[in-house]
């Protein structure tokens, strides 16, 4: 064999033994990854199976998730880039800040940046939107 034809044959064998590898880690990699996910998440549901039926929730997860999250966390019990977590608040709270932008009497913003615009168009949304944010 000639001398010239050693190197390809070296390159040519070592990319074959390369792709098997590849072949071979592509699987292995890919089922760590889905069992780091499968273990990072949280073993019990967030919502429960009669919530996912209940239109007023889902009303108010659509309501929150479309006009709430600009500002706050797409999980209402988690801080937002701008707003405060939300989880729990009373619909007198909602009412005030959502339709109002104010706080109800004794009340203590959570933040001091006074951020948040009124959005009387929502006032028919209060039901789903309390339901929502006490139910997760």
């Amino acid at each position: 064999m000639p001398d010239n034809l050693t190197p390809f044959l070296k390159n040519l064998t070592y990319g074959i033994e390369n792709k098997m590898n590849r072949i071979f880690l592509l699987p292995l990699a890919l089922a760590f990854a889905l069992s780091f996910n499968f273990i990072a998440c949280e073993s019990k549901p967030a919502t429960s199976s009669k919530d996912l039926f209940n239109p007023v929730y889902e009303r108010g997860r659509t309501v929150y998730q479309t006009q709430c999250t600009a500002c706050h966390n797409s999980d209402p019990r988690r801080a937002g880039s701008i707003g405060p977590e939300v989880f729990g608040s009373s619909r007198e709270l909602l009412e005030a800040r959502v339709l109002r932008a104010e706080c109800p009497a004794g009340y203590k913003p959570k933040r001091e940046t006074h951020q948040m615009a009124a959005f009387p168009h929502l006032k028919a949304e209060i039901d789903s939107l309390t339901t929502y944010l006490n139910k997760k």
